[in-house]
């Protein structure tokens, strides 16, 4: 199964809250105040936030009226800039290229190289979706559904 880490998800989290700062707050919210406004516990967002700074998605304000911001309008993040924040690079298997893990069959495997087209397209569909397109819960046209392209044309669309 294909699943991002639950840090990945209130990653998302974070900074879609960050997006409903109000303009007497400068855009600057802090850690407790995301907790407390998100239900994720402060460590989590503490961790969190410190992942997303140092991935240039977030910046820090120090001082009395400090806490955090985002970088860059929603608009601008994609969701595979977010996940490789948290998590690292998108590398679906070890042998793909960029994967932090080495493979332990590379000599004798007969995939090898060959993953990397499935793991380039989900990295490019992942830099499509942005953060913005998660903060209105639309799906871009290009990943909407078609029944006509579908091998099980029997399930139902989902509004």
């Amino acid at each position: 199964m294909l699943r991002l880490s639950k840090l990945t998800d209130y990653a998302v989290v974070v900074l879609l809250r960050l997006s409903t700062t109000p303009d007497s707050c400068d855009g600057v919210q802090t850690s407790p105040g995301i907790a407390t406004a998100t239900g994720v516990p402060e460590p989590t967002v503490a961790k969190v936030l410190k992942a997303l700074s140092a991935a240039n998605l977030v910046v820090s304000h120090r001082g009395a009226r400090g806490g955090y911001r985002l970088f860059r309008p929603l608009e601008e993040v994609a969701i595979a800039d977010v996940i490789e924040a948290i998590d690292g690079p998108i590398a679906l298997t070890a042998c793909v290229d960029g994967s932090p893990a080495p493979c332990e069959v590379q000599r004798l495997c007969a995939a090898k190289g060959r993953w990397d087209l499935v793991n380039d397209a989900i990295r490019e569909a992942l830099g499509r979706i942005t953060l913005a397109d998660m903060r209105e819960a639309s799906i871009p046209p290009a990943f909407r559904f078609d029944p006509a392209l579908s091998a099980h044309p029997h399930i139902p669309l989902a509004d």
